[in-house]
C-alpha cells in the first residue's frame, strides 16, 4: 500500500467513524488528485480543461453519497478510481462525445456501467439539494442530473446562459462546502 493510499484510507475509515475534520481533509485531497485524473483525460482527448473541474465535482458528489457502500478492508483508490471512471463515461455520454474519443481503459466502464444512483444515494443527493437557492438547485438538477445543455436549461427556466453557468458552479461549490461539514437540514 503506497504511503498515499495509506494516508487516504486512514481520512476515509476516521470520516466513515465521524470525524468531520478528517472527511473534510479527504475530500480536499481527492480533488487534487481526482482534478489531475481529469484533466489528463480530457486533454488526451481534445476535451477542455474546464471540464475537469464539473466532472471532479461529480465525482466528489458520488463519492459522498456513496461513502457508505466502501469497503473497510479494502484498499480506498481503485474504489474512488472506479467512481471517476464511471463518471467521466457518464460526462463524455452527456456531452455527446463519440465512442471513438472514449479513452480505451474507460470503454470496459462504459460496458458495465450500473444504474447511476442507489435509492440511499438518491436520497442523499435530494437532501443535499434542499439545501440550495431554487436557481442553483434548478440549473444543477436540469444539467448535471438531467443531462441538459446549457442553452437548453436557460432556455427552460427562463435564464440567460451565463446565469445557468453561474448557478451550476455556485451550487456545486456550496454542496461540496455542505458535503465537506457533513451537514444537512436533516443533520441539525
Amino acid at each position: 500500500m503506497t504511503a498515499n493510499e495509506a494516508e487516504l484510507k486512514k481520512l476515509m475509515l476516521a470520516g466513515l467513524d465521524g470525524d468531520a475534520v478528517s472527511y473534510r481533509g479527504l475530500l480536499d485531497r481527492l480533488s487534487r488528485v481526482l482534478r489531475a485524473y481529469f484533466r489528463t483525460r480530457l486533454t488526451r482527448i481534445g476535451r477542455e480543461l474546464t471540464e475537469a473541474e464539473d466532472v471532479m465535482q461529480d465525482a466528489l458528489m458520488a463519492i459522498h453519497t456513496r461513502r457508505h457502500t466502501y469497503d473497510r478492508d479494502k484498499m480506498l483508490l481503485p474504489w474512488v478510481f472506479a467512481i471517476a471512471r464511471y463518471k467521466l463515461v457518464d460526462h463524455l455520454r452527456r456531452t455527446r462525445a463519440g465512442m471513438a474519443n472514449i479513452p480505451l481503459d474507460d470503454v470496459e466502464a462504459l460496458a458495465l456501467h450500473e444504474e447511476a444512483s442507489s435509492i440511499e444515494s438518491s436520497h442523499d443527493l435530494h437532501n443535499l439539494l434542499r439545501e440550495l437557492p431554487d436557481g442553483m438547485r434548478n440549473a444543477i438538477q436540469s444539467v448535471k442530473l438531467d443531462g441538459l445543455s446549457v442553452a437548453e436549461t436557460a432556455n427552460r427556466l427562463g435564464m440567460s446562459e451565463s446565469a445557468v453557468k453561474v448557478n451550476v458552479h455556485r451550487g456545486l461549490k456550496r454542496l461540496a462546502t455542505h458535503i465537506a461539514k457533513g451537514t444537512t437540514r436533516e443533520d441539525r
